[in-house]
């Protein structure tokens, strides 16, 4: 089973909800923590895995046989993104601004394009305790995260209860992300930003036609707003994390709430119960 955490905006405690999932599941399951926030993941600090390989992301990107070129513009014109131009009788390509599709490639009449790899992130592998750890990292000033969620992705280990960190927001890397996943949590804040982020990753969801349901993380801190919006939608509030001052101090301190408060393990492991009766019922079994 997959499953996503994801969050219409950052700082609503999706890392928290993902991490803590994790190691609840982890005495009873096999599972694998993958972190496709590649801008920003941050998981490790909570994990603590130890690292056993790390595997360079790269991209194909065109160079031109300027002994071959006749400037006949043709990969200017299939090019998308503009990463291809032409400046006279010369011809620039932008490799940060390539998406790799390999189209200027193929319409060279003359084969003056070759791909060459450029390196965009890497990926790092590794175990927290009994916790299989994959981690994605896009490298600074580059676009393509996308890309390296794909390679993530790729890891998972189809014998285990996978947890994808999702980036948050609505955009294609949160796309990337959850496509293909089972189930995704929402975690949202009782806050104006919180109900006016949740509503718009709702619709995501609904338009990729993705199960999910809601975790209200320091739900009694603001006001009724997100549960009007969730029972207005009939969307399930699958659990409500407290305002607790023992929970932002483990935060804090890169520690697990889990550990940190002994009645946390048991809402997670509740949290996991409901999400495989959801998964089930949306499968019809």
């Amino acid at each position: 089973m997959i499953i996503a955490v994801a969050s219409g905006k950052g700082g609503t405690g999706k890392t928290t909800v993902s991490t803590n999932l994790a190691l609840a599941l982890s005495s009873t399951h096999r599972v694998q923590y993958l972190d496709c926030d590649v801008e920003e993941p941050n998981g490790h600090i909570f994990l603590k895995p130890q690292i056993e390989s790390t595997a360079v992301v790269t991209t194909p990107v065109p160079v031109i046989d300027e002994s071959k070129c006749t400037v006949c513009g043709k990969c200017k014109d299939i090019c998308r993104y503009n990463a291809i131009v032409l400046l006279g009788k010369s011809v620039l390509t932008f490799p940060e601004l390539c998406h790799g599709c390999g189209g200027c490639s193929l319409v060279c009449p003359t084969g003056a394009l070759i791909e060459t790899q450029r390196e965009i992130g890497f990926i790092e592998q590794g175990r927290a305790g009994d916790i299989m750890f994959v981690n994605g990292m896009l490298n600074i000033g580059e676009v393509l995260s996308p890309l390296v969620i794909k390679y993530v992705k790729e890891r998972i280990d189809d014998d285990s209860i996978a947890i994808i960190d999702v980036p948050p927001g609505t955009s294609c890397p949160v796309v990337e992300a959850v496509k293909g996943t089972d189930y995704v949590v929402l975690v949202t804040e009782p806050t104006p930003f919180g109900v006016n982020d949740l509503k718009l990753a709702v619709d995501m969801l609904k338009a990729l036609n993705l199960p999910f349901g809601v975790v209200v993380n320091r739900a009694d801190a603001g006001d009724e707003a997100v549960f009007d919006y969730c029972r207005g939608e009939s969307i399930e509030i699958l659990m409500k994390i407290p305002d607790d001052r023992r929970i932002a101090q483990a935060y804090s301190r890169g520690e697990m709430a889990v550990c940190a408060v002994p009645e946390c393990r048991a809402q997670f492991t509740d949290l996991a119960a409901a999400i495989k009766g959801k998964f089930d019922e949306y499968c019809g079994n």
